[in-house]
């Protein structure tokens, strides 16, 4: 058996106190996650983190810092989630047209988001926003790529 990790990536975007999230639907179970996706072959996590910002709440955004790597093993499976971290800025929502599965974008705070653990896609929606309200943003010029498919490469 070959192990493939699942690559991914989510955004945290802060405004007055709230965060941006999505409802949506995942084993036919309402829950609520950060932007997030899986990358695409060939895709800059940079690209995919905006490309995924966008589909699931309609907000174009602007990526403007790194906050980490964060893995996930769901209790009861064999996979492995990484995902990279992004802190970006909502522009404008200029789109009400939205991935299959989501249900709506919502601006949460924290502790509303606490009062909703159980709803929580994964642990990492916290842990990502713990890490960014602990001043965990990294430049995006710690981010290098270069893939054969693209002639795309540093910071996108």
């Amino acid at each position: 058996m070959t192990w493939k990790p699942n690559a991914t990536v989510a955004v945290i975007c802060e405004q007055d106190g709230k965060f941006l999230v999505v409802e949506e639907f995942s084993n036919g179970k309402k829950v609520i996650n950060q932007p997030a996706g899986h990358i695409d072959e060939g895709e800059l996590v940079l690209t995919a983190a905006a490309r995924e910002a966008l589909e699931e709440t309609g907000y174009k955004v602007d990526i403007t810092h790194f906050i980490g790597l964060f893995t996930f093993t769901p209790p009861g499976t064999d996979l492995t989630y990484y995902r990279f971290c992004f802190a970006a800025k909502a522009l404008e929502q200029i789109t009400t047209e939205l991935d299959e599965g989501i249900i709506q974008p919502l601006w949460l705070s924290r502790d509303e988001l606490i009062a909703r653990h159980e709803q929580l896609r994964s642990p990492l929606v916290i842990d990502c926003i713990d890490a960014y309200l602990a001043g965990e943003c990294y430049p995006l010029s710690i981010i290098h790529e270069q893939h054969r498919f693209t002639t795309q490469h540093g910071n996108g």
